[in-house]
């Protein structure tokens, strides 16, 4: 396929790096323009584009900008899209980052709401796996404990697509159904970042509770922001014991204690 990935941050370089690896041809651009990009394009195989080129003529294009971003995505971008290609969104809503979006906060799903932005149907993926671990973490099919990764989205055929594409590049795809669906594995849900098993996955997305999701969600981004070089593999086994994953486990707790270290250091204690 040709793929279009708008956004050359940590999820989209990575992303460019996987679809190479798959055989895929991949257009990436940034909001600085592609003369930014040439040492990823270099690295990776991508082509480097303007942000309107990205979606010329490609089989799926990649949303990973950050949430206050997408309303300043140029006017027209879609127009050289084709109609069946699926647009993937790969965002989170975090206030702390992007301020208030208020249809957000009064209850839209946020790949709606960027979908109603763009003008057109996104589905929802990768949005829910640290970047380090997507980097680290693909694997062959039929691998022991290999990363489910849920797609969420209305249009069946482009959904088969993209849970191809899931498979292609190391992940275990799971449909978890309609975009409605999607606010499953949005910031501050089980699902949210615990690299689950595909046995895993679909009890995670059964225990999200959407009216204490967004305070999860700020009560994370702000401890975060105090250590914000904590290490993205304790992350995760954090991310699993909130889930109630990996409860005994003792690299758990020693991730538990080091992040309690990590915060007494970054207050000044």
């Amino acid at each position: 396929m040709k793929i279009g990935v708008i956004g050359a941050g940590n999820m989209g370089s990575v992303l460019a790096k996987h679809f190479r690896r798959a055989g895929h041809a991949v257009a990436i651009a940034n909001s600085r323009g592609p003369e930014t990009l040439s040492d990823l394009a270099r690295e990776t195989g991508a082509t480097a584009v303007s942000i309107l080129e990205a979606p010329e003529g490609v089989d799926c294009l990649v949303i990973a900008v950050p949430m206050k971003s997408v309303p300043l995505l140029p006017k027209g971008l879609l127009a050289q899209l084709p109609a069946g290609s699926p647009i993937i969104d790969t965002g989170n809503y975090y206030p702390l980052r992007d301020g208030r979006i208020r249809e957000i906060d009064e209850g839209m799903i946020e790949s709606e709401w960027t979908g109603r932005v763009l003008g057109r149907p996104v589905l929802k993926a990768f949005n829910n796996i640290t970047a380090y671990s997507l980097t680290n973490k693909a694997v062959a099919k039929g691998s022991k404990n290999r990363v489910a990764l849920p797609i969420s989205g209305n249009d069946i055929r482009a959904k088969r697509v993209v849970l191809e594409l899931l498979d292609q590049i190391g992940f275990d795809p799971y449909d978890a159904g309609m975009l409605a669906e999607s606010w499953r594995y949005q910031p501050g849900t089980p699902a949210y970042c615990p690299d689950p098993t595909i046995r895993e996955l679909p009890k995670l997305l059964q225990k999200a509770d959407r009216g204490k999701a967004p305070a999860n969600r700020d009560q994370a981004a702000k401890m975060m922001a105090k250590v914000p070089n904590f290490p993205p593999s304790e992350l995760v086994r954090l991310a699993r014991l909130s889930a109630g994953l990996d409860t005994l486990n003792p690299r758990t707790w020693l991730a538990v204690l080091r992040l309690g270290q990590a915060m007494l250091a970054g207050s000044g204690h």
